[in-house]
């Protein structure tokens, strides 16, 4: 029996912060992973790979240079899998040394094999050639997700794929068909498509991404419509099968029927928590594998804790590692800030959606008085050099105090783009902000300026018109009759207002 402080069961995100804090305070901390990759999903079959994919296609296929060479520009004319996934393959195998490096310099002990409870503080570690047993106060099950396929369909690996095979995909198919619409789905279907591949892309929802603003959303389908993808929403697949000749055939319980080279199960993911002996140590799963914790992410066994994917939304990296250090901090009893409330939202499709704060239609059942600011990048010359003209950055700030309540942004580098409206939102800042800040010339940043000078001149319209709350600070700062300096009618920024191009 080899005693612990700690035991954590996975080696994901979720996993890595919290033996790293128990580290920290100078704990004993051992890892189980039961794969020979550390790193869990995120490194091995998830975040890392599909979002280094996308830059692949991205480059390969020659997209960002289109708009400037035309439609047929292609950076390699003959496409291999083999030259998607080099690149994958690279990262991962960096981003794993990272984590190994990191778990030896931190002193946490790792055990390769599948861990299992045997009570609620013992674990056994099967190895493959012996069993190992751990035993510590407190355990973290941080084992994260697999994917989850609808009952009655099956996949083969081959001809029918869930997103853990993609990077074993033998070959480019012609056409795929894409069983859900949800965030993998969409970024899979519209990564495909670029590569000239016939997309066509089913959900049984009658709305697309119903978690995004609908001006997105709408902005986002007419440019993956562009792309080659056919969206059939409103669709659910009944039977799943493949014939002699490599085939798929999707029938749908409309009646309607498709065929495609491969398809792609995308229907959401579970918690991994099959094998596990959840029941020995008293803890319990949900139907889909998730597992129910408090605040401090504690699972109702004292001592027994869950982060990452496996307890659910918002199955985000970058929140399951605060998740996994608030865990090590409370079970060790120290004072720790809970997981901010403000924190942003990616969809690595092509193009990017990237948003923070609330929506729209949020603030309207709120009764919240809001308006709305927007900057598109055909008007950014940064927006013209990268080639994206479609792309658009949108400000939603209260009426009356002009305070940012959300930002929402599609195109190239819309998920590093939201961190600047994230940083300002979360210090209370205002439209002034972005009205009066200076730019990098020419930057995607100057979309803030120029949605900020669009939402003004909608404030001022307002005004005008007399459409303004008594007491409302609209004109307090500024004299609304006037044009504000640097911007035109349109909310554009004046030629005086930028560096000459």
């Amino acid at each position: 029996m080899h005693n612990f402080d700690l035991i954590v069961i996975g080696s994901g995100p979720g996993g890595q912060r919290a033996a790293t804090q128990a580290a920290k305070l100078r704990k004993r901390v051992a890892m189980c992973e039961k794969q020979h990759d550390v790193g869990g999903v995120c490194i091995n079959t998830g975040t890392i790979p599909s979002k280094t994919l996308r830059e692949a296609v991205i480059d390969l296929s020659g997209r960002r240079q289109r708009t400037l060479y035309g439609e047929t520009f292609r950076s390699k004319r003959q496409m291999r899998v083999k030259d998607l996934l080099f690149r994958a393959h690279h990262v991962m195998r960096a981003e794993r040394d990272v984590v190994r490096a990191q778990l030896r310099r931190n002193g946490i002990t790792l055990f390769e094999g599948m861990a299992r409870f045997e009570g609620p503080h013992d674990v056994a570690v099967d190895t493959g050639s012996d069993l190992i047993r751990l035993n510590a106060p407190n355990v973290v099950i941080a084992t994260g997700s697999t994917p989850a396929v609808p009952e009655g369909l099956t996949v083969d690996h081959h001809t029918v794929l869930t997103s853990d095979d993609i990077l074993a995909l033998p070959r480019l198919p012609r056409t795929m068909i894409v069983v859900g619409a949800g965030i993998i789905g969409v970024e899979y279907a519209t990564m495909f498509a670029t590569l000239g591949v016939e997309v066509t892309l089913l959900d049984k929802r009658r709305d697309l991404l119903d978690m995004v603003d609908r001006e997105i959303v709408d902005a986002f389908t007419y440019q993956a419509r562009e792309l080659g993808v056919v969206t059939r929403l409103g669709e659910e697949v009944a039977q799943l099968e493949t014939n002699g000749d490599g085939q798929a055939l999707v029938v749908m319980k409309s009646g309607k029927r498709l065929t495609s080279d491969l398809v792609l199960v995308s229907a959401g993911r579970q918690g991994a928590t099959d094998g596990l002996g959840l029941e020995t140590a008293g803890v319990v799963a949900d139907a889909r594998g998730r597992v129910h914790v408090n605040a401090n992410f504690e699972t109702d066994v004292p001592g027994i804790y869950a982060v990452g994917d496996v307890i659910g939304a918002p199955s985000l990296a970058s929140t399951s590692g605060e998740q996994g250090r608030l865990a090590a901090c409370h079970m060790f009893g120290i004072e720790a800030r809970s997981i901010a409330e403000l924190y942003p939202f990616g969809i690595y499709a092509i193009p990017e959606i990237a948003w923070v704060g609330s929506h729209e239609s949020d603030l309207t059942m709120q009764a919240i008085p809001y308006e709305t600011g927007v900057a598109r990048y055909k008007e950014i010359a940064r927006g013209q050099i990268l080639g994206d003209l479609h792309g658009m950055l949108k400000l939603i700030f209260h009426l009356e105090t002009r305070r940012i309540l959300g930002v929402w942004a599609l195109g190239a580098q819309a998920t590093e783009l939201v961190h600047i409206g994230q940083a300002v939102m979360g210090l209370g800042g205002t439209l002034d902000y972005f009205v009066d800040g200076v730019f990098n010339y020419p930057t995607l940043a100057e979309c803030y300026k120029v949605a900020a000078l669009d939402g003004l001149n909608k404030l001022r319209e307002l005004a005008s018109a007399g459409a303004v709350r008594p007491g409302s600070t609209i004109g307090a700062k500024r004299d609304q009759n006037a044009t504000p300096c640097g911007a035109t009618g349109l909310g554009e920024p004046s030629e005086a207002s930028v560096p000459h191009r």
